[in-house]
């Protein structure tokens, strides 16, 4: 706007030709800005929101999701109120379960809409459930008065109070009993949490092994990928970029590809095994066990993830003036001591990034474990994929990926609280 165009008026505020004061001008024309630039980013946060935020919260939100009780057994949860906890609950609980498993018309498809989802869902909380509820809702129609006996003879579980505990405890809206298996926990018949038999503890286990194999891949790749990104950075140019074909090459192959690979690597009979009984460092008979258990994870995933520690490194490095070096060593310094207290600082926001990313793919890394892993190496990604495709127990996969989620959060905060995460380089 031209200066000719501003002038003053009586209260001796700058405004414009057209009588607006210029501050209010200056203000409307960066709220216009402000709303154009938000028009422009705004379908790549719709597209964020529908297939990043709003997944997540649907997988948080079932972690705690609880309408099969409910939605089946509204009439037995009423009658439940009264009941102490401790013996049977009577006859007018096992008569308002009668009445929720009646249907007043199409009873297949209640029983497929409501009494299937209440069998599955008591099922994870207490054994053969499902087959005594699935049971009984084919006979009750022919159940009478009083229906307690019909229902202790239909099936054993029903004069088990355990059951009616659970019931009771579950006919809310939301539970938290997902988060309780999910912690190697259950409720006694106290309705107290406790820790589970000795045997049937696995998830905590299951999350101390991913973090431990992620911080271990991590520091591998680190080892590994260092010296790569140094040799790289202080290349020409030319061989430079022949070097870093390399690097990417594993990333214009398949990652089943890369995966199976490492199988016919590994295996007893593969050509690792066979090299060296061939060299003699090894007897036909005591060839070494590299499939199926930890140690394959972490090669494989270590040869996978290696790149993205390579990648940042080599984009700080390359921009270290390499006259650093040589002004340290011309004051006295060791070559040593040049690297260690004039170089190494410099990489850290390589090192920092490098970590951070192959750390995060790490921890829900999910198919190279499931092939090559067995049972040692299996990871806390591989039981959520199980509940998701075998078990079909969507709550407490939800719960394990919820924790997992909140697990990286937290340790990405106290890095961001100790380190700081503008130190941060990829490139």
């Amino acid at each position: 706007m031209a200066s000719t165009d501003l002038t003053m008026d009586s209260a001796g505020r700058m405004i414009t030709a057209d009588g607006i004061p210029l501050k209010r001008s200056l203000e409307r024309a960066e709220r216009k800005r402000k709303v154009m630039a938000l028009a422009l980013v705004a379908p790549l946060l719709l597209f964020l929101a529908v297939t990043f935020i709003y997944p997540i919260a649907q997988m948080m939100f079932r972690s705690v999701d609880n309408p099969q009780v409910i939605e089946a057994l509204p009439r037995t949860l009423e009658a439940l109120e009264t009941w102490d906890g401790n013996d049977l609950p009577g006859e007018a609980v096992y008569a308002a379960l009668a009445a929720d498993m009646i249907a007043d018309d199409q009873i297949e498809d209640r029983r497929d809409q409501k009494i299937g989802p209440l069998a599955v869902r008591l099922n994870y909380e207490i054994s053969a459930a499902r087959g005594a509820i699935s049971r009984t809702s084919r006979d009750v129609e022919d159940f009478e008065a009083p229906f307690k006996e019909d229902f202790l003879e239909a099936h054993r579980l029903w004069g088990n109070p355990e059951l009616w505990r659970i019931i009771e405890r579950e006919g809310r809206p939301l539970t938290a009993s997902y988060y309780v298996s999910a912690l190697d926990r259950q409720y006694n018949a106290e309705g107290e949490i406790v820790q589970r038999d000795e045997n049937r503890q696995i998830y905590v286990s299951l999350f101390g092994r991913t973090l431990m194999l992620s911080l271990g891949i991590t520091a591998l790749t680190f080892l590994l990928g260092f010296p790569i990104a140094y040799y790289m950075s202080i290349m020409p140019m030319r061989r430079a970029n022949l070097l870093m074909i390399c690097v990417l090459l594993p990333f214009w192959t398949s990652l089943l590809v890369r995966t199976t690979s490492w199988i016919v690597l590994l295996q007893q009979q593969g050509v690792i095994n066979d090299i060296l009984v061939n060299i003699g460092l090894l007897s036909d008979g005591n060839r070494l066990e590299l499939m199926y258990n930890m140690t394959g994870t972490i090669i494989a995933m270590t040869h996978i993830l290696l790149p993205f520690m390579v990648l940042p490194l080599y984009s700080v490095m390359r921009t270290i003036p390499p006259s650093y070096l040589r002004a340290a060593k011309s004051l006295g310094a060791r070559p040593s001591t040049a690297f260690r207290r004039v170089y190494f600082p410099q990489t850290l926001p390589g090192i920092g990034a490098g970590g951070v990313l192959v750390f995060i793919i790490s921890v829900g890394y999910y198919i190279t474990p499931a092939l090559v892993g067995g049972q040692s190496g299996r990871m806390i990604s591989n039981e959520i994929a199980r509940h998701m495709q075998e078990s079909l127990n969507w709550g407490l996969a939800a719960a394990l990926g919820t924790m997992l989620l909140i697990g990286v959060l937290a340790l990405y905060w106290l890095y961001n609280r100790l380190v700081g995460s503008d130190s941060l380089k990829f490139g």
